[in-house]
């Protein structure tokens, strides 16, 4: 039962956990407002505010998750159903949810329901057996290849298509059970990893209908990422259903003549287009946009525009324009054309002229506060059955420069009794007396975002246009402007777009943070945008890595953690970078058993795995009576625990020789040390468990080589600072630490812009722009798996 507190109130913490929510979902789902008032309305609505059992708790959160918004009317009939466990999976209830998304408000049969989400449907065992035997027998030759090393998943997914609400349990079950028979006992060698193939991974995809989590998901190069799309010729088929708001579908076709004119354009290739705002720069949302976009394009050896979206002059420049055509070369991928929608400004204006001549655009002079009131209570505007010929002249002028900016629009003539607000006659053209970045001072109107892409789209050709899950409600506005012009119609597909824990990637926060100066320029290492990703060290192979890894997928509520993206710079990173050393806070330690004038060089490896013989994998370190070693490597008071060196104790030099310290020198105060006096073992014998990092005074009363390193922590203290109403007052104020007088040996004299190193103990570093002759700067990119401690004295 759910612990009341105040005044006899449950506490939604107590109620989520009585639904048989584990603890870190209940708890995330109070870090985010807007899921904790769902999934407490959603409670209260199926009346189990007590508690119930966990797998109806886990439905009603994917309910108060997922529900879509335009069918809240009939979320209390799909409750029932759940508490009556009429629906008790969750591929029951994801069919449940894209009925009622295409429902909408609408009336519906429960027949209608039940049918599609399989209700009252059992699955005998005997009719999983002879269906897992069915799969068996087909994928028989690999199965006797790979043994264990098979992809169950796969096989898993090919029994629920043939009984989609079979107890997913049992299936496995019964998978495991013939798999044994045919293979017997496990072997040693099933028990080995396969090696891995050299070949591009593809993207580990989930399909957004039948998402099946197993114990055994298919491996990256058994699942095409791009599966998903409908192949080139299903253009001659339905393109998708849209709904507009009274809950009706539309199916989206082009007639023949449409359609033949398409397909002699395109030659059948696929044609896709990355369509990016010059409005900021961007960032790694953009990344998985391009993959998909450029990726698709060339998994099907087709082509991909790289489109600006420039309809809005006032927020874009000339060098954001130049900074995106340089990123997507830098991220791997080559546009097919360069193309812009302000080079279609004539034709869409034309095309602006021929709706209004068809009675279906007309000029408004409604100001947006007022356009958002009629919205809001569904009335028309006054002047939406204004003559059209009245509408053409109004235009004309608009387009002359005679109308005044702000004291007209032109509107469709769409829907605005509707409950979708994205059909409630939408602007298609405003007045702004600001010269394009592209077109120059030719053009005072500009077309919208929602009048002139899908136009664009249509007139280059696209045949998938993809964009992520907040575009979907726009989709009816897509289709409905195509149509109205005759226009063919291509494939529209949404995905999750990427969000990715203690950041902000709305374009607007970031251009806030930029111009108040939060942050150091869009280039900022502390920013998810992909230049500041290049900065503080990261490539553009890392980042595909990463995309690739979290896959495409329609679940738009998951929140990727920034170490999932950490883990796929430092696999790179590992593999590619030399090793060297850097002591970050000096301590000075005099070697009283060596000469003054002595000097030893010794070889350090820059490859952990280097064969001995190999010259060029070592690099020389001097090793002379002064050496630093990290601050924090140092107590004055030993423990069991401790690796590092104290008084009496001792150290390996990594590299060196072992080191005894034999003599503390304090400053003003013993906290204040100074100096650490030691010994060392030319003989190597004493063994100590501690191995540190060093720099050498390369010569009597000369310094170490001094170099500058910038260390990064997450820009947020909360994982979704966007959730937030202050969020600036979540920045992490310890974001940034810039550390200007660390020693580095000598090798590193030499680095340029573009060179980077694993320091020792400290994490992969990168060189900075703002290196100049005389003063390296250094940004950490990422720490090591076993992050270096500040306590000091790693093992």
């Amino acid at each position: 039962m759910a612990v009341s507190g105040e005044a006899g109130k449950v506490q939604p913490l107590d109620m989520f956990l009585s639904i048989g929510l584990d603890r870190r979902t209940a708890e995330n789902a109070l870090v985010n407002p807007k899921v904790t008032a769902n999934l407490t309305t959603v409670i209260k609505e199926a009346k189990v505010v007590d508690g119930c059992s966990k797998t109806v708790g886990n439905l009603l959160y994917m309910v108060a998750t997922k529900y879509p918004a335009n069918a809240l009317v009939h979320r209390p009939v799909l409750l029932e159903y759940i508490t009556l466990l009429k629906i008790k999976n969750p591929a029951q209830l994801d069919a449940a949810l894209t009925f009622l998304l295409n429902v909408g408000p609408g009336a519906f049969q429960l027949k209608d329901l039940e049918e599609t989400c399989g209700v009252g449907v059992e699955v005998s065992i005997e009719e999983i057996q002879s269906a897992v035997t069915a799969v068996l027998k087909e994928n028989m030759e690999a199965i006797l290849e790979l043994r264990y090393h098979i992809n169950v998943g796969n096989l898993y997914g090919q029994v629920r298509k043939r009984h989609p609400w079979a107890d997913a349990k049992i299936v496995k079950e019964v998978i495991d059970e013939k798999l044994h028979g045919i293979l017997g006992e496990r072997t040693a060698a099933d028990d080995k990893k396969p090696l891995k193939k050299k070949k591009e991974k593809s993207v580990n995809v989930e399909d957004q209908k039948n998402a099946v989590v197993t114990s055994d998901p298919p491996s990256e190069e058994d699942v095409n990422p791009f599966s998903i799309f409908p192949q080139p010729e299903e253009n001659s088929k339905v393109h998708t259903e849209i709904f507009f708001s009274n809950g009706a579908i539309w199916r989206a076709h082009n007639t023949k003549e449409l359609l033949d004119r398409h397909l002699k354009a395109t030659g059948g290739k696929v044609l896709t287009r990355f369509p990016p705002e010059p409005n900021g720069y961007l960032h790694i949302g953009h990344a998985k946009a391009m993959f998909i976009d450029f990726g698709l394009a060339k998994e099907r050896n087709g082509s991909c525009y790289l489109r600006f979206d420039d309809t809005n002059p006032e927020a874009e420049k000339r060098e954001y324009i130049d900074h995106i055509q340089e990123i997507v070369q830098w991220m791997g991928w080559q546009p097919f054309k360069v193309t812009y929608t302000s080079d279609y400004f004539q034709d869409l204006y034309e095309l602006a002229v021929e709706l209004i001549r068809r009675g279906l655009a007309y000029v408004d002079h409604q100001s947006p506060e007022e356009i958002k009131e009629y919205r809001e209570k569904k009335m028309n505007s006054p002047w939406r059955d204004r003559p059209i010929e009245e509408s053409l002249k109004l235009f004309d002028d608009m387009k002359r420069g005679l109308i005044d900016e702000g004291k007209a629009t032109l509107r469709m003539k769409q829907d605005m009794q509707g409950d979708n607000k994205n059909m409630n006659d939408l602007v298609a053209y405003r007045i702004k007396f600001t010269p394009h970045p592209h077109a120059g001072d030719k053009w005072c109107i500009y077309p919208s975002y929602d009048y002139a892409h899908c136009i664009v789209d249509s007139l280059e050709n696209i045949t998938h246009s993809l964009c992520t899950l907040e575009f979907e409600i726009r989709r009816p506005s897509y289709y409905w402007l195509l149509v109205a012009l005759g226009l063919y119609q291509p494939y529209v597909w949404e995905y999750s777009r990427l969000n990715i824990s203690n950041t902000v990637m709305s374009k607007r926060k970031l251009n806030r943070l930029v111009t108040e100066k939060w942050v150091d320029g869009w280039d900022d290492p502390r920013l998810m945008t992909l230049a500041g990703l290049r900065r503080r060290g990261v490539s553009s192979t890392s980042i595909n890595a990463f995309v690739r890894g979290i896959g495409i997928t329609r679940s738009d509520n998951s929140m990727i953690r920034f170490d999932r993206l950490e883990y796929h710079i430092r696999e790179e990173l590992n593999k590619t970078v030399p090793r060297t050393m850097v002591v970050l806070h000096p301590l000075k330690v005099v070697i009283t058993n060596l000469d003054s004038g002595s000097t030893m060089y010794l070889d350090a490896k820059m490859w952990p795995d280097a064969p001995s013989d190999d010259v060029s994998s070592f690099y020389k370190v001097p090793f002379t009576k002064v050496v630093y070693i990290e601050r924090s490597d140092f107590r004055l008071k030993d423990s069991k625990d401790y690796y590092g060196l104290a008084p009496g104790k001792s150290v390996l030099l990594r590299y060196a020789f072992p080191i005894k310290c034999t003599e503390v020198i304090c400053g003003d105060n013993a906290d204040n040390i100074v100096e650490i006096r030691a010994e060392y073992d030319p003989s190597k014998k004493t063994k100590p468990k501690g191995v540190l990092h060093w720099v050498a005074q390369p010569s009597s009363g000369v310094e170490p080589l001094r170099v500058e390193v910038r260390l990064f922590e997450k820009l947020f203290l909360s994982e979704n600072p966007s959730e937030l109403e202050d969020w600036l007052s979540d920045l992490n104020p310890h974001s940034k630490e810039v550390i200007r007088e660390a020693y580095a040996v000598p090798s590193l004299a030499s680095a340029v812009l573009g060179d980077k190193f694993q320091f020792e103990r400290l994490g992969y570093f990168a060189v900075d722009p703002d290196t100049t002759p005389g003063k390296l700067v250094f940004n950490r990119t990422v720490t090591l798996r076993d992050s270096y401690s500040t306590k000091g004295g790693n093992k």
